[in-house]
């Protein structure tokens, strides 16, 4: 009876040490509060307000802007601007917005198409919050025709290249070790590069976030929690005793979903650049991005080239690799979200740098008993310049 007691009251003391900091803690905070900071009670010179533009809907006469409140307090909506003139409008569901509230402005403007159309919204304060919308066009909306065509943009740059770049396998299978070792530091180089871009553009996404969504927070958790899950997983799998076979595999089948995931977000801003109309986005980009995505099923096929992986497998990899393209076409074509935009970057960011890590690991091991130093430096540098030049292309 005795030996039940001892740890149940043991239990209660730890938790009670636990409760006490917490406990105190919100004593603290509370008479810090009602205390009006301290007794300072400092006020602000300039109301602090902040209005952050998370979407724009264009129809026909009618212009939809979609605003959060990212201040520390309600705001107003007061007056709109449209091109230097005061312009009419509504509200839903209200002007009035608590913080991190949300409200879909309604303009019934006359817009053009492919014209620039500058909007400046005023708070009650007399706060202005500009945007721009640089390539005037109708939204595009969910009908079977919208995703027929946006699907067809991410076959085009996504599964298409991808798998064309495995077409390559039967040919890489009779080259030597030392070639199979270079192929392996291209697929390195390939992955940093594409890690580094989409950290890049994740962090630019980021900028434009207002204070609460922390958005430079939201790229760090994306990228280490994703790797950190990945590795997990690796690891799980090579703890149960598999061939070396399977272990390449395995790897195969990281790099495709890497590989997927960063298509993920490369899908999601071609999609939302189509949706505004971005001209950039023409025949030519589409071309560039099916010449630079094809060194991704170079990728995948790399860490298998000893091996004779089934058909199945092979298909497998190619569809997670190029398939997300697809998905992230949709989500950025129907409802593009700045604050998802920069959670898909970032884990196709840290997806890509543990992938590397694996194939870091495997290049060690094989280098350990061959050592190819040099080999490994032309692979890398390689590889981050085939992206690098036909960047210079497309972007």
């Amino acid at each position: 009876m005795e030996t039940t007691i001892q740890p149940r009251s043991e239990t209660n003391r730890v938790w009670l040490w636990l409760l006490v900091p917490i406990v105190l803690l919100i004593g603290v905070i509370s008479l810090f509060v009602f205390s009006n900071g301290a007794g300072l009670n400092v006020e602000p010179a300039a109301p602090v307000e902040a209005l952050q533009f998370e979407r724009t809907i264009m129809r026909p006469g009618v212009i939809e802007l979609h605003v959060r409140n990212t201040s520390p307090q309600e705001i107003q909506i007061a007056q709109a601007i449209v091109n230097d003139a005061v312009w009419q409008f509504t509200a839903s569901p209200s002007k009035v917005l608590p913080r991190m509230g949300q409200a879909v402005v309604t303009l019934k403007y006359p817009w053009t198409r492919a014209t620039v159309i500058n909007i400046a919204l005023f708070t009650s304060n007399a706060v202005p919050f500009r945007m721009e919308i640089p390539v005037a066009a109708e939204t595009a909306t969910a009908s079977s025709g919208t995703l027929l065509s946006f699907t067809l943009i991410g076959l085009y740059v996504g599964v298409i290249p991808v798998f064309l770049g495995m077409l390559w396998f039967p040919a890489l299978r009779r080259l030597g070790s030392r070639w199979i070792m270079f192929l392996m530091a291209v697929t390195a180089g390939l992955l940093i590069y594409l890690g580094i871009d989409a950290t890049s553009e994740a962090l630019e996404i980021a900028a434009e976030l207002q204070g609460p969504f922390q958005g430079v927070g939201l790229v760090g958790i994306g990228i280490v929690a994703t790797f950190l899950l990945l590795d997990a997983i690796t690891r799980r799998q090579v703890s149960v005793g598999r061939s070396e076979a399977a272990q390449r595999l395995t790897l195969a089948l990281m790099i495709a979903i890497g590989i997927g995931l960063h298509n993920l977000g490369e899908g999601l801003a071609i999609g939302a650049a189509y949706n505004i109309g971005a001209a950039a986005l023409g025949t030519f980009l589409v071309v560039g991005f099916i010449i630079q995505n094809i060194t991704e099923g170079l990728g995948i096929i790399a860490p298998v080239l000893k091996d004779r992986p089934s058909f199945s497998s092979l298909a497998l990899m190619g569809l997670i690799g190029g398939a997300p393209a697809i998905a992230g076409a949709w989500v950025g074509g129907l409802s593009f979200s700045q604050p998802l935009a920069v959670v898909f970057l970032a884990i196709g960011a840290g997806a890509v740098f543990e992938v590397v890590y694996e194939i870091a690991k495997l290049i060690q091991k094989d280098n350990a008993k061959h050592p190819m130093p040099l080999t490994i430096f032309v692979g890398v540098t390689v590889g981050m310049l085939m992206l690098y030049v036909t960047g210079l292309f497309i972007k």
